[in-house]
Formats: C-alpha cells, structure tokens, sequence
C-alpha cells in the first residue's frame, strides 16, 4: 500500500495523479478553513486550471484555526498538500483524482505570525474563507458583529497573539498597508447571503475596534467579492478511506468524497488579480445575488426541511429519506410553494428542473451523506437560510406553513429525545440554550420560538404562531410521519 506524497505520484497506476510540475508552484492563496468543501470545489476548480497549463501562481496555502484543524495539518504535512477527491454518481461509478493545489499548510495556533506574513508576502493577492456560517461572528438578528466575544477580546488586546480569523487576517492587512503593499482580495465561499458584504462588515466592524484608520483602509481599499458555491460533499468516514486503498492502491489519511455536481457563480470584482476560474466552468458574473438566493432558499433550506423529520422519522442517511415519496413530496411542496416565490428569475437556470434535481442530488445514495451532518449547527444556518423565506411571506401575504414546519422539526428535534426514547446528540453552538428552551415547550409551546437572538420579533406574528403550535402539537401527538403526510395533503 502506497503512501500519498509527492514521492509516490508516479507509482500511482489507477489514479489520475498532477500533470502539472508541482514544484513550479508558487502560492497565489490563503485559504482559512480546508475541509472537505473546499477540497471538493476551490482547490478542485484551480487543479483543473493548473492541469490546463494555468494559474501556477495562484496554488494555495491552508490555514487552520481551530483545535480540530491540527489532524489536517498533520495529514496534508505528511501527504505534501496531497489528497484524493472521489466523485461518487448515483449508478455507482466513480471519478478519482489527486488534487495538487494546496501547496502549504499552517496551523495558526502554532505560530501565528507565520501566518500574518505569509498574507503579508507580495505575493499572495487573494484569502478566501470557508469558516462556517458562524465565522463571521455576527448577530442573526440584528447582524451587528459581536464584539465581546471572547477572542474577539483576546485579539484586541495589545500585543495579543491573533486566535480569530479576523485578528490574523486583518494583522497582515496592517502589515501590507504599512509596506506599501496593495491588499489581497477576501473572498468568501460560505453559504450566507451576501456572503462577501457580510465580510466585509465582519472585517471592517473588527478594524474599528483595533484602529478606525485601518477600518477605513479596509473598507476603501479591500474587494469582497459576493459567491455562491455548491457541491455536497458529507463528512469523510473510515469507509471513505478503506475504498481508496483498495480501490486505487493508496493510503490516503484524509480523502473526499462529493457528488458530481458542482457550481460556481462569483462576482468579478478582485483588487490584485484572479485565476481564471471562467475556464474551467465557474460562472463569473457582476451579481450573484439571485444565485445566492436560489441555493440558501432552496438547496440548503431544504436540507434543513428533510433532516429534522428524517432523524425522528428514524434515517440516518440522507439519500433513504430523500428517496422516500412522502419526504420528496414534502421538499418539492415547501419549494414551490413558498420559497420559490420569493426569488427573481436566475439567468441560465430553470428552477422546475433544479427543483427536481436537488431531490434527484439528495437521493445519491453513493454519498451516504449522513442526516446528522444536516442537523448540525442549525441555529446558524435556520436563521440564514429560512427565516428570511418566512419573512418575506409574512411580508407579501404568501404561504408559510411548510416553512414554519421545518421550524417546529428543528424545535422537537433539539428536545434531544427522539420518537423510540433514544437521545439525540444535539450540535450546536447554542445547545444548551435551545435544549432548555425545548425542554419547556410541552407546557409552554412558544418556549423556543421566543429566543429573540435566533428568532427575532416571529414570535410577534400571530399567522407565525398559529402555524408553528399546530405543527408541535402534531409532532408531540401524532409524530414526525404522520405529521408531514398531513402536511402534504392539506389536512394540517
């Protein structure tokens, strides 16, 4: 069994390895948080273009921030920036590649000014981000930056060493300013509406507090463009792995599996220069607001509509709810009837034929993408992804019972008990405040609704209200089954 490094390339026979000279690279990107997403998409996209003789000067350089990203320092170390990106189709065929992209990896706790003056360094000219939808430390409610976080606070102080992405990158900012040096483009690759002008009041808002002549640099001189990017790529298992050395010979610590589709839409609006993504099929475009909305509202919604149901209906994978007629029904009714109206016409894209193909991509069982990767961390992506449908029915007089629905799964499930009595492993940021907010709402059924800090006024909204007691009532009385076949028939 071969090792995966830059020494074991040419050994490899049934996988397609780098045709590019690898230590011709030359780093054009940081990247804050390589997990399997970016793995499966931005690196992905700039290895096509580098095999097409491009863009040597834009490889990558990984940072890690969290605790959790020491393993990935240590597997890319080890496998030179190496990995293997497995296309899994739904018939079962499989494309795998190495991807060579990523030619650096640090690990910022270790040494954090390693990392200030690799971004401070003329040559790289973009640092684009997939932090999660919380990284950007904002209210999501009021979408004020939460200053006193506590490493926010950390940062601020004098002569702190940098534990955020916002005190790292905006200390190589201070540093290229000071040099004379043009600031690198922050790009971000998170699902959040308007993710790049959530950037970039993130990082301005962070800025002012550390120095208003900054801020306004920041603000005057740093491109954040917006993006909307999609492939799903579930969490990597031990089987992912045990396929790749027997399948393709190689021992591969880290591989990533994802789905074959994949898209791209990026707003062309970068201060030093870009890859030439358009080469290689990312849509490059002045606006991508209405891609934005299409996928948060639609793609991602619905991942949110079918895995509290799936959980407590008893999936555990993805594709055996999505292939379940009464789950399909449920997630093609909620998109058409009240998240597709609230989106304009997306140029190049019929949404009856995406609306199908999301069932069609969640139904892959060669994914195996797990129901409880879906339910993770929902009070960042609910308040994101869903509400703002909610929102804008009340607002128009639209329909908003399957919407509000999803709300009351979302709210049983975080009871953290499901239907046959077992425990549910609750992830989440704010667990602790949601489970005792779920706990009491057998007695009091606005109990988790009323958190004000995920939710807002929609408590305030009696149409709200009315639609969300009806659907914990029948969740508690009648369970998750029956309630969506209600649902789908109109008898709720």
């Amino acid at each position: 069994m071969l090792p995966l490094s830059n020494a074991t390339l040419s050994d490899l026979k049934d996988l397609t390895v780098p045709s590019y000279d690898r230590s011709r690279l030359t780093a054009g990107i940081v990247h804050f948080g390589v997990g399997g997403f970016h793995r499966a998409h931005e690196a992905m996209y700039l290895d096509r273009l580098m095999t097409e003789g491009k863009a040597h000067d834009w490889a990558i350089c990984g940072v890690g921030v969290m605790p959790a990203d020491q393993r990935m320092r240590d597997v890319l170390r080890a496998q030179d920036g190496l990995y293997t990106l497995v296309v899994k189709a739904p018939d079962g065929g499989l494309e795998a590649r190495v991807i060579g992209s990523i030619v650096e990896y640090l690990y910022a706790p270790d040494d954090p000014d390693a990392v200030i003056e690799k971004m401070a360094s003329p040559e790289i000219r973009i640092v684009s981000l997939t932090v999660t939808e919380g990284g950007y430390n904002f209210n999501a409610v009021t979408g004020e930056f939460m200053a006193d976080n506590p490493d926010v606070q950390h940062d601020l102080r004098p002569g702190a060493r940098p534990r955020t992405t916002f005190g790292l990158i905006t200390a190589a900012l201070a540093r290229r300013r000071a040099r004379g040096l043009p600031p690198f483009t922050i790009m971000s690759c998170d699902n959040i509406q308007g993710n790049g002008e959530a950037a970039r009041k993130s990082f301005v808002a962070y800025a002012r507090l550390r120095d208003p002549g900054l801020a306004s640099f920041v603000a005057g001189e740093v491109r954040f463009p917006n993006s909307m990017v999609d492939r799903i790529t579930p969490v990597t298992t031990d089987d992912d792995r045990a396929q790749v050395r027997e399948r393709f010979g190689v021992d591969d610590g880290w591989p990533v599996v994802c789905e074959p589709f994949t898209q791209w839409a990026l707003e062309d609006s970068f201060g030093a220069g870009r890859p030439p993504f358009e080469d290689v099929g990312v849509q490059v475009v002045p606006d991508v607001i209405r891609y934005e909305l299409m996928k948060l509202r639609l793609l991602n919604a619905s991942h949110q509509g079918l895995c509290y149901f799936a959980w407590l209906a008893g999936y555990r994978l993805v594709h055996d709810a999505a292939q379940d007629p009464l789950f399909a029904r449920f997630l093609l009714a909620y998109m058409e009837r009240e998240a597709t109206p609230t989106l304009a016409e997306v140029p190049g894209v019929d949404l009856r034929e995406y609306r199908h193909q999301l069932i069609e991509r969640f139904s892959n069982a060669q994914v195996r993408d797990t129901v409880a990767r879906l339910c993770a961390e929902s009070s960042d992506r609910i308040p994101k992804w869903l509400l703002p449908v909610i929102r804008r029915n009340l607002e128009t007089g639209g329909d908003i019972l399957l919407s509000t629905a999803i709300v009351a799964s979302w709210a049983r499930y975080d009871e953290g008990v499901d239907e046959q009595g077992q425990p549910i492993e609750i992830v989440d940021q704010l667990r602790d405040r949601l489970m005792a907010s779920a706990a009491r709402q057998r007695e009091h059924p606005t109990a988790f609704i009323e958190d004000r800090d995920v939710f807002g006024d929609l408590a305030d909204h009696e149409r709200f209200v009315s639609a969300y007691t009806s659907v914990l009532s029948s969740l508690h009385h009648k369970g998750a089954r029956a309630t969506l076949e209600d649902l789908v028939s109109g008898s709720l």
